[in-house]
């Protein structure tokens, strides 16, 4: 039963295509079973360092989303903030360093909620999410083209959120319940979280 689950011997890999951002590799790939497929996927960042997704909290119940253009969906989504970590950067340095360029805030205390993938099967993003508290004004310039819309919304009610046209990206939405989730276990007694 070991042997079924035996990841699969990679006999060759090569870029196809390299943009600014991204990296296109081809795989080709031996199962344990003899099987042989040539998979794509897409690398990540070029830069390698990861990305940053920032759960800021102003008080106990509201949480920060920002309004920005999507260019994969060619329209304007609710999300939350969330960014490349640079090279010499971590991903606390990171998320503090995000949320003064989208939000305006930084935070005193960054924590780690959960590491998140999307589409495991064709890339290799992974995204670090960040629970962001005890915040404080400050703005650093950043590198949008325009300037985000920070909005303010309620944390337990994530189901007024997803009746929204504007919000649905998952990793957002997971981060959300997560964030949610690990709240309500440290505060039980709180009416307000439930």
């Amino acid at each position: 039963m070991a042997d079924q689950y035996a990841k699969p011997h990679v006999l060759s890999r090569r870029s196809i295509a390299t943009s600014r951002l991204f990296n296109i590799e081809e795989m080709e790939l031996r199962f344990a079973n003899g099987a042989e497929r040539t998979f794509e996927r897409l690398g990540g960042n070029v830069r390698g360092g990861g990305a940053v997704m920032i759960v800021a909290m102003p008080d106990p119940e509201h949480v920060l989303l920002i309004r920005e253009y999507a260019a994969g969906l060619e329209e304007y989504t609710l999300t939350l903030p969330k960014g490349l970590v640079d090279p010499g950067e971590d991903v606390v340095a990171a998320a503090n360093r995000e949320l003064m360029e989208e939000c305006g805030f930084g935070a005193h205390r960054l924590e780690p909620l959960v590491e998140l993938t999307l589409a495991p099967n064709y890339m290799r993003h992974r995204m670090q999410v960040m629970l962001a508290t005890d915040l404080y004004p400050k703005r650093l310039p950043g590198d949008e083209p325009e300037p985000l819309i920070v909005e303010t919304h309620a944390i337990d009610e994530i189901g007024a959120l997803l009746a929204r046209d504007d919000f649905h990206e998952a990793r957002a939405i997971a981060a959300l319940f997560i964030a949610r989730d690990k709240l309500r276990a440290e505060s039980p007694a709180s009416s307000s979280w439930w």
